[in-house]
């Protein structure tokens, strides 16, 4: 199929500082009428995506969008047709959503987002919508049972996914340490991404796999299936755009700021680190040298989210 045979669909993805998101209803007559989705329609070829966005919007609701910025890229084969959906958050706008067309609206906590609701396409667009904002990087410790109170600890803070990074462990003790990690983290209702060799993680465990850059750079395709999380760590354009190639859910960019990790001057700052996540259509985390009182800058920056290993840590740990 050429791309020509593809129906491309900007799509908005309207979120409020709630964290309720917009969705709107399909009409009854119109290809998977009765469903609801997030809002916008079919690109004109004369027209970019920031131009089609602001058109259907301000047809369909009523509102023009300010501050918005590429998420996701979704092409989906329906027996009838074929759509590359165009996906970009919307964090600012102008004037009252209402349906300017007669269709039903509803503002959504993203929790409560059913993709039996949505058109099959949308699912993947829920399952990335609903990242949660914080990504806890574990340091090395040294015993389980500081592992267990690092969780209790992230769990003050509303933690939801925890990436597990345990550079000191051999792969045979970090599949021991996880599976007793694991129970914790169930115990605490936290996701847990493995951070070990593709050849080793415990995939059978693991909510998710967290590739670094040199071994993202070395893969061809997709490590694990569309149920678990895939995330990987970059740094440039380069790492970026490959890490859209090979279905990536989510990725961090760093580092953002001065950290003891990285050399002096290695920084991006903000506006770099907004101008390469603006280039790829992927939710992209602030990582190095961030915390939670940077989250409203991340975000006005392109992020959908911050990342770190101090950023959640007490000094008495």
């Amino acid at each position: 199929m050429t791309f020509a045979n593809v129906t491309h669909v900007a799509v908005g993805v309207v979120l409020n500082d709630q964290d309720q998101v917009l969705v709107s209803q399909r009409h009854p007559g119109s290809h998977k009428g009765g469903l609801w989705e997030f809002p916008g329609g079919k690109k004109e070829s004369h027209e970019t995506i920031e131009m089609a966005l602001q058109r259907e919007f301000r047809e369909e609701l009523g509102i023009t969008p300010v501050t918005f910025y590429p998420f996701t890229k979704i092409l989906h084969h329906y027996p009838e047709k074929s759509v590359l959906l165009d996906v970009w958050v919307i964090s600012e706008f102008n004037g009252i959503a209402e349906g300017k067309e007669g269709q039903a609206i509803d503002w959504r906590d993203l929790s409560s987002l059913n993709p039996a609701d949505f058109p099959e396409a949308n699912a993947a667009i829920i399952k990335r919508i609903r990242l949660p904002r914080d990504v806890a990087i574990t340091p090395n410790l040294d015993s389980i049972e500081k592992v267990v109170a690092l969780f209790e600890l992230y769990a003050k803070q509303n933690v939801q996914l925890v990436q597990f990074r345990q550079t000191q462990l051999d792969s045979d003790e970090y599949s021991n340490w996880y599976g007793k990690v694991k129970t914790i983290a169930q115990s605490l209702q936290m996701k847990l991404m493995a951070n070990q060799s593709i050849d080793t993680f415990p995939s059978e465990l693991a909510d998710g796999f967290h590739a670094n850059s040199q071994t993202l750079m070395r893969l061809e395709n997709r490590p694990v299936t569309s149920s678990k999380l895939f995330s990987a760590s970059c740094h440039n354009l380069g790492e970026l755009a490959h890490a859209q190639k090979v279905d990536a859910d989510f990725v961090t960019l760093s580092p953002v700021n001065p950290s003891e990790k990285y050399r002096a001057g290695a920084e991006l700052g903000w506006d770099q680190f907004s101008k390469l996540a603006a280039q790829v259509s992927l939710p992209v985390y602030a990582l190095g040298g961030v915390g939670s009182e940077h989250m409203e800058l991340a975000r006005s920056s392109g992020a959908f989210g911050i990342a770190g290993i101090t950023a959640y840590l007490n000094p008495r740990l």
